[in-house]
């Protein structure tokens, strides 16, 4: 019994080397992707995480924060990137994971996706409400809480109908088609773009080198307390670190084009670089942005709620605010467009597996949309964004892509050692264990060299790659909670103890043969980019509270009951008949 169920949660999705039938409409180019990924990440954040994270944490040094945002950013982009050439399917990192990890691994990433993409869009949403309320002096909310007030926990104060309109309205273009809503989306981005650029501009044309030489006895009494040293690391080295986490957040969502493989024209050579050139456009924008903007006005009197709005006010250049406020309604639009373009893909993905409602995954023969899938998750999202705070449920989106970025990294070094002949050896019922020749210990180094990967090679790296996510976690929370030590130098043995093993874990990793699989790309520095892009979200899952913990868990605890009560038993791979481990996509 133990062995089915643990054959039947492990069970994989075969990659082809085909791109896949689909009965949605093949209509985006790489312009379109890239669009879509810039319009994803760049919204309200790029008009707030500049100042916030300078007056609070960095200062001027505010754009180290965001380089190395974007550096932690890449590894878990490379990894996408390599899984997008390697499976061109409609799903994100449920499909990666579903080829790379097992059923059940999959299934919990793709409902934590659905999750965070809900949230994400409900809350951007109640975001645009918002922003666009205070430009007519909070009328909108004022009437409603006079015709409808709410006085109950975790509910608004009155129904933000605005928001529920928003996100109906984008519902209606997104079931119309993919290419009229890519039009869109494209419009939205450049106006934002075109914005962005005005913003640099002008930026520049005030910016002075001596707001990044301000010297502690140049800053007023008032401001003196909470400025720090002065200079360009007015809060030191740690300023920088501590910032990092909330540049992080502004890179979310680049690789929003991932989740749309069955929909692009040519996926395995145009994701990979939609990715990386979303990547690399967002890193540009935040970097230029965070140094202007720095350059411009002194980072201890930046506004935290609306940094450029409240500069070119002091600058008394209401004209340029005007245009700043237009961007943002742009740039919300664009963010809104790709959380909920995102979250019917997932539920087409997932249903159309047999892990949910098969219904979900029904495509409109005029459109060519997941229609039933777009109405509900529009319809679940509108809700939300009506009636709940979603403050304090906000981490629960970072918290799933963190979770989902840690599964694909350890996919890309699974599959990257796959012993393929194996596979199809355990496929058709033959004996796999023919490989296992060598002594084991001696295999844990790969001292014969072997340049073929076998069954055991497999295994060890399978256990290698739990072993090291296990043990990076372990680490940050040393790192994290200096608390359980007696004495920082038994703090610092520990730290090095498990910095240690996972160096030799590595080590293990690379000495392994690696598959010979043909794909358009590949990750470099295998197993160490995988690895640190493992450490790296594990360091800031573990930054996040735990009531948000506490939340991802009992999320997980519904998506297994969902799972184990409906999904195993429907399962498309559950219906093959003669495959223990995989069929083909």
């Amino acid at each position: 019994m133990v062995s089915k169920l643990l054959t039947a949660i492990t069970r994989k999705k075969k990659l082809d080397a085909e791109e896949p039938k689909t009965n949605l409409a093949r209509v985006l180019y790489l312009l379109d992707l890239v669009l879509l990924g810039a319009g994803s990440t760049l919204g309200l954040g790029v008009y707030i995480l500049a100042g916030s994270v300078a007056k609070l944490y960095a200062g001027p040094a505010v754009s180290i924060s965001f380089l190395i945002a974007a550096v932690i950013s890449l590894f878990g982009g490379l990894c996408y990137a390599e899984f997008a050439a390697r499976v061109p399917r409609t799903g994100y990192a449920y499909a990666y994971c579903y080829a790379g990890v097992g059923e059940l691994v999959a299934f919990i990433v793709g409902w934590n996706l659905l999750l965070g993409a809900v949230l994400g869009a409900s809350s951007v949403a109640s975001g645009m409400s918002s922003y666009l309320d205070t430009l007519v002096d909070r009328k909108i909310s004022t009437t409603l809480r006079y015709w409808f007030p709410m006085d109950l926990p975790y509910l608004v104060s009155s129904p933000d109908f605005l928001a529920l309109g928003i996100i109906m309205l984008l519902t209606v273009l997104l079931s119309v088609g993919m290419k009229e809503s890519s039009i869109f989306n494209n419009i939205c981005t450049a106006l934002n773009l075109f914005t962005i650029l005005t913003v640099i501009v002008a930026c520049t044309i005030k910016a002075d080198i001596k707001n990044w030489k301000i010297a502690v006895d140049q800053i007023a009494p008032k401001y003196k307390e909470k400025a720090g040293s002065g200079g360009f690391f007015p809060y030191g080295i740690s300023g920088v670190i501590a910032g990092t986490p909330n540049c992080f957040y502004g890179f979310t969502g680049f690789d929003a084009s991932a989740g749309c493989s069955e929909e692009a024209k040519n996926p395995k050579r145009d994701i990979p670089l939609a990715i990386l050139i979303t990547l690399f456009l967002v890193f540009v924008v935040y970097f230029t942005i965070s140094t202007v903007l720095t350059l411009a006005w002194p980072y201890y009197l930046q506004s935290e709620e609306a940094p450029f709005t409240y500069v070119f006010d002091q600058f008394g250049w209401v004209e340029v605010k005007w245009i700043v406020t237009a961007g943002a309604v742009f740039a919300l639009s664009s963010s809104v467009f790709g959380s909920m373009y995102f979250v019917p893909r997932i539920f087409y993905a997932m249903a159309e597996d047999g892990l949910i409602f098969k219904f979900l995954a029904n495509v409109h023969p005029t459109t060519k949309t997941p229609l039933v899938s777009t109405v509900l998750s529009g319809s679940i999202a509108g809700i939300l964004a009506a009636f709940l705070k979603l403050e304090a449920l906000m981490d629960l989106m970072t918290i799933g892509a963190f979770f989902s970025y840690i599964v694909v990294a350890a996919s890309v070094i699974v599959l990257r050692y796959e012993n393929k002949q194996t596979v199809m050896e355990v496929a058709s019922g033959q004996d796999f264990y023919v490989h296992s020749k060598q002594h084991y210990l001696e295999s844990l180094f790969n001292i014969s060299k072997s340049k073929v990967p076998t069954k055991t090679t497999s295994i060890v790296v399978n256990i290698s790659a739990m072993f090291f996510t296990i043990i990076s976690a372990v680490f940050c929370i040393i790192i994290i909670n200096d608390s359980f030590f007696s004495s920082k130098n038994m703090q610092y043995i520990t730290c090095s103890a498990a910095l240690l093993l996972m160096i030799i874990i590595m080590l293990v990793i690379f000495r392994q043969p690696e598959s010979e699989a043909k794909i358009s790309f590949k990750v470099p520095l295998v197993p160490l980019i995988p690895c640190l892009s493992i450490l790296f979200n594990l360091y800031l899952m573990m930054q996040l509270s735990l009531f948000t913990w506490m939340g991802f868990l009992g999320w997980i605890g519904i998506g297994c009951v969902v799972y184990f009560f409906y999904g195993i038993k429907h399962s498309v791979l559950n219906k093959e008949e003669g495959s223990r481990e995989e069929v083909k996509i």
